[in-house]
């Protein structure tokens, strides 16, 4: 897994408005860091950065040793999960958790070990045959989680990740994404605007406001 640094970020957007101002934040190794604060506040965007999705305006960001600002979303060794699961409709769990070893070229004996240890994680390995749409809101959000986790990312981010749920089940969720955290030893970012999911999960809260 790994450490982040981010030294002076900055991202100003080309009609002038800054969204976020001189960030600096040290994340240790295995952390489970939460961004919490209103809309509009810049976590997001902080976190499209770390992940390359957005360009950072100026500033270093890291992850390990090794400065990140030029360097392709997908050599990042980064996972995302998003609050609208982004799942394939046509596929089945199987091949959603699948697709990006796929694209990695991965071999197919690795591929099956990682989904079918993923899903047991999870407690999906009895609907690994079915489709997006036969699953209810929490079952597709584990999906979209052990798509990331099958990567074995550096870091995992997290975007509002439970926002679609019910309030019971992301109770639930929140417990299996603690279970995850401690099963992987992994590095985590997640960003929310819940103060009670920031309470509940993090082991350092960073509050943010007006970038």
């Amino acid at each position: 897994m790994a450490s982040l640094s981010l030294e002076h970020i900055n991202k100003t957007y080309p009609n002038g408005f800054q969204a976020v101002k001189d960030f600096n934040l040290e994340i240790a190794d295995k952390e489970f860091i939460i961004f919490v604060g209103p809309s509009g506040c810049g976590k997001s965007t902080t976190l499209r950065m770390i992940a390359g999705l957005e360009e950072i305006s100026s500033g270093t960001l890291k992850i390990g040793d090794k400065v990140m600002n030029d360097v392709e979303p997908k050599d990042r060794d980064i996972a995302m999960v998003f609050q609208n699961y982004a799942l394939y409709p046509h596929m089945t769990v199987y091949d959603n958790m699948a697709f990006g070893l796929k694209l990695r070229k991965v071999p197919k004996d690795q591929i099956d070990k990682a989904v079918r240890e993923a899903a047991r994680i999870l407690d999906l390995e009895k609907l690994l045959d079915r489709k997006p749409k036969a699953l209810s809101g929490g079952q597709r959000q584990r999906v979209a989680m052990g798509r990331a986790i099958v990567r074995n990312p550096k870091v995992f981010l997290m975007d509002e990740p439970l926002s679609n749920l019910d309030a019971k089940l992301r109770v639930q969720m929140r417990i299996e994404i603690s279970k995850i955290h401690q099963r992987l030893g992994a590095t985590i970012i997640y960003v929310t605007h819940d103060q009670t999911e920031a309470m509940t999960l993090g082991t350092r809260i960073v509050v943010m406001k007006d970038g």
